[in-house]
């Protein structure tokens, strides 16, 4: 049995990727794209028709909406090929404004669902800043689940908890780069990997703190490097992972073993966390490696979100 088959058998796989055409070879339940991804999938020869499409039959709208239209687009066609759920995210560069992140994810939602899918297969990916989260807890309490991304501490995922979001995406290979390059020339890659790895580390503590408290939000694992990193999530409760790491897992027949199980969680001796608004941004602050990623993951996001426009703008000239 090759090694992505035994992790179906712990860990439900999400493929994180634009390209759907990709999708069906690897069977994930779930999908999870990105501006980043879009961008990406819509300069290829395959998917350029959909952006096209989508600005023949909408060109005389804003921009913003426009750009949901687009992104609706290919979440349409993934739900077409994965049985659960896709994830499209609010606009990066309202990641601190609550009031217009709860907008836009309505305005998403409202696509999908005249599209005839139904919410509980779309999930609003928002940035985990404290106003995404203050999004989020609103939107969730509308009925509208929530993935928060761009995730890369402890107290961020105690907030996403205590605000009962659907799902969290703490980042794992981010934090793994981040901690490699201030190591410099002393940075041992085969001591830092697996279990080892700072970002793996990371995941594990959010996943433990909340089946030991019975925080019902969903822990993915998300932004690996390698294969090694995934398979020390085994037993994670999903992980969405890139077509190109798929394909290694499914060539790969090596073991897998669980390495992450809620009754363990449940023996651990852990202390109960809560951080209001100052201590969250306070901590976050105090988090060099969070504060670091999270800011630039925002802006990375913000400047494909900006190119993207760029592209519909040409269309519809």
């Amino acid at each position: 049995m090759n090694q992505l088959d035994q992790l179906k058998q712990y860990t439900t796989v999400v493929a994180d990727t634009g390209n759907f055409r990709q999708l069906a070879q690897f069977a994930p339940r779930d999908a999870t794209t990105n501006p980043s991804l879009i961008l990406k999938a819509v300069q290829q020869a395959d998917y350029a028709p959909l952006l096209a499409e989508a600005v023949k039959a909408h060109r005389n709208e804003p921009m913003d909406a426009m750009v949901d239209r687009v992104l609706v687009r290919f979440g349409l066609e993934i739900l077409k090929v994965v049985p659960g759920r896709v994830s499209t995210e609010v606009d990066a560069r309202l990641s601190f404004d609550q009031v217009a992140s709860v907008q836009r994810a309505h305005r998403i939602v409202g696509l999908y669902e005249k599209a005839g899918v139904a919410r509980e297969r779309v999930l609003i990916k928002v940035a985990a800043t404290w106003e995404g989260i203050a999004a989020a807890a609103q939107l969730e309490r509308d009925g509208i689940h929530c993935n928060l991304t761009l995730l890369f501490s402890f107290p961020q995922a105690v907030a996403c908890g205590e605000a009962k979001v659907t799902l969290i995406s703490p980042f794992v290979g981010r934090i793994h780069d981040w901690y490699k390059k201030q190591a410099g020339a002393s940075w041992d890659e085969a001591a830092m990997a697996g279990v080892n790895d700072p970002g793996v580390q990371s995941v594990q503590r959010i996943y433990n703190h909340y089946k030991h408290f019975g925080i019902r939000t969903e822990v993915m694992g998300a932004s690996f490097r390698n294969v090694a990193q995934i398979v020390a999530l085994a037993g994670c409760d999903l992980l969405t992972i890139s077509p190109e790491l798929l394909g290694q897992l499914q060539s790969n027949e090596a073991p897998v073993r669980r390495m992450l199980e809620p009754t363990a969680a449940k023996a651990m001796m852990l202390s109960k966390a809560h951080f209001d608004e100052p201590q969250f941004r306070y901590a976050l602050n105090e988090d060099a490696m969070a504060s670091d990623k999270l800011s630039e993951g925002i802006r990375l996001f913000a400047a494909d979100a900006i190119k993207l426009e760029k592209l519909i703008e040409g269309h519809r000239a």
